[in-house]
């Protein structure tokens, strides 16, 4: 699953990556569920655009917007079959951007944070869907998950699933709404291209109340 990430790579590094300019703002270590997150969709003319989404998904259809505390990720494998997702899934996909994310492993010293990122370091677009749920009265909520699927050999180590980090040769098929289902599940359970890397950082983390850069911060094994 992915429960907690970062993002903190600079505005040009998203631009020379995506092609799409963003706000500047305040670098974020640890992100939680609820919280507002930076995407990447298609607008209405299909053009790449940067947006923002509260992380967790409310339906379309759901009655109570706290549904979406408990739809953070969505798994690859039953994403075009469950309710929550199918629409999504079928016309509004997205990027979530990110330049790391955690995942919690447990060795003979306890269950500790692990901070993961690209080997080089750059920033990365993990798949993501959204969505639009209409109040009626007042601002709409925009929403998004974040889908994920069985874990590398790599990340197995740590934890049995992880999101899905989309290679920059398919980020506009991911993004086109009328991509065939089959096509897109094979992207998101295929091949994963960019190289990882992982190590130990502070229990800091824990606490979404916490938020610097002394939480990637790399500890001794």
């Amino acid at each position: 699953m992915c429960g907690r990430f970062a993002f903190f790579s600079p505005v040009e590094a998203v631009q020379q990556a995506f092609g799409v300019d963003i706000e500047a703002a305040a670098p974020r270590y640890n992100i939680a569920p609820t919280q507002y997150v930076n995407i990447i969709r298609l607008d209405e003319s299909g053009e790449l655009t940067p947006d923002s989404c509260r992380w967790g998904l409310v339906p379309f259809w759901a009655k109570d917007p706290d549904i979406g505390n408990r739809m953070i990720n969505a798994r690859a494998e039953t994403i075009g079959e469950k309710p929550a997702y199918r629409q999504a899934f079928s016309r509004r996909r997205c990027l979530v951007l990110a330049s790391g994310f955690y995942e919690w492993h447990t060795d003979d010293s306890g269950k500790w944070p692990w901070f993961i990122a690209r080997k080089d370091r750059a920033v990365f677009g993990m798949a993501g869907l959204w969505e639009l749920w209409e109040k009626g009265e007042g601002e709409d909520l925009k929403t998004c998950t974040i889908v994920t699927r069985p874990a590398t050999e790599f990340m197995a180590r740590l934890h049995h699933r992880m999101p899905v980090i989309m290679d920059s040769g398919d980020i506009q098929d991911w993004l086109q709404p009328g991509a065939a289902a089959e096509k897109l599940s094979s992207m998101l359970l295929g091949e994963v291209r960019p190289e990882l890397d992982a190590w130990k950082v502070s229990r800091r983390v824990n606490n979404p109340v916490n938020d610097a850069p002394e939480l990637i911060e790399r500890q001794a094994d």
